[in-house]
């Protein structure tokens, strides 16, 4: 979709609102639906909407949603956000339960993992359900199989697939995809290692869930938005969550550490701009990050990318069709695989080929 730049303006600054952060008053009238839709596309409804309600606090005469697109506005946040959120801690307990009561821990990796670092947790989007078995994945979906007969999937990469009642469940053997680029295989085996620590749980309704340690998911949550970004595309709750794990757990992290990894696997321009997004245009303070260096226009055209991908993210029909467009995708997003990896981009291509060889499914 075509967004403006007084759309893109807006967002930001509902959503700095919206995240308890100060911002700029807006002055112009903006396109509510628009609006609306963007911020849906970002998983930013909720968020969106808590800023405009402090926007009112400080000027009732605001240009505002009509009442009924801010009705429906709250009730799509109710259903989507606030309900759905409360389902799914009730699927996670539940599969915790199973999983504890047959010797096998589990882990939430990822989404709701990530939400409980907002200031709202039921604000934050949650999709499917990302876990990890220590290792154990494939005999826990065995028993999973053939004691409650759900079924599984493994037409993905790097886990299979299977849903709990509605909700679509990732049970992780790779935290990451190692065919795709080479040096994904060296990454995995740290995120293996950090993956044994089974020191971090929660409780939810009674059952023990375990959590990343902040050094397992600092890295896996770092590496998947890069990886997304480079290939793809990301939306700005990403960057959220990354921006929300850091000011939970940063003075816990060792930066030292974790930026002389990022500089060995080529990551270190791509978390620099991440870093400059989260303070300079979501108003999280600077001292809660390493220091950075980077590019302004470079660091604009990666947040325009965001809202705006140069490269449209709707994949055609037909397989030769989809072949052409992730062709042309791969070139047209070298400059993004240059900022995330330091694989070479024909590495990458034919490590890519490869894997879809492997998984002809996911093209």
């Amino acid at each position: 979709m075509s967004i403006s730049s007084k759309t893109c303006n807006a967002i930001l600054a509902l959503t700095r609102l919206g995240i308890g952060h100060d911002a700029p008053q807006l002055t112009e009238a903006v396109d509510w639906a628009e609006i609306e839709a963007v911020a849906r596309q970002h998983g930013l409804t909720a968020v969106v909407l808590d800023g405009i309600g402090e926007f009112r606090k400080h000027d009732p005469q605001i240009d505002i949603p009509t009442r009924q697109q801010f009705a429906q506005w709250i009730g799509k946040v109710m259903k989507n956000y606030e309900r759905k959120t409360e389902m799914y801690r009730q699927t996670i307990s539940e599969m915790a339960g199973f999983y504890n009561s047959h010797g096998f821990k589990m882990m939430i990796v990822k989404g709701y993992a990530c939400s409980l670092n907002w200031p709202r947790p039921d604000h934050r989007p949650c999709g499917d359900i990302d876990i990890w078995l220590f290792g154990r994945q494939k005999e826990a979906d065995e028993v999973l199989s053939k004691e409650k007969g759900i079924k599984i999937h493994n037409s993905e990469p790097h886990h299979s697939v299977y849903y709990w009642h509605e909700v679509m469940v990732e049970n992780h053997y790779d935290f990451i995809n190692v065919h795709h680029h080479r040096s994904n295989v060296a990454f995995e085996s740290i995120l293996k290692e950090l993956g044994q620590d089974d020191t971090h749980f929660i409780d939810i309704n009674g059952e023990k869930v375990y959590m990343p340690s902040p050094k397992l998911h600092a890295l896996f949550l770092l590496k998947h938005n890069m990886n997304h970004f480079a290939a793809e595309g990301i939306i700005l709750r990403q960057l959220l969550d990354w921006a929300f794990f850091v000011k939970a757990y940063g003075k816990e992290l060792d930066w030292t550490w974790f930026t002389s990894v990022l500089e060995k696997f080529g990551m270190m321009p791509a978390f620099d701009i991440f870093n400059a997004i989260c303070v300079e245009d979501f108003g999280f303070d600077a001292s809660l990050f390493p220091a950075y260096k980077v590019d302004p226009e470079l660091k604009n055209r990666v947040l325009m990318d965001i809202f705006k991908p140069e490269v449209p993210q709707n994949l055609p029909s037909g397989l030769f069709r989809r072949v052409i467009f992730k062709l042309r995708r791969f070139k047209a997003n070298a400059w993004k695989h240059e900022l995330c990896y330091n694989d070479s981009m024909w590495s990458a291509f034919w490590r890519g080929v490869w894997n879809h060889l492997i998984k002809p499914s996911i093209i």
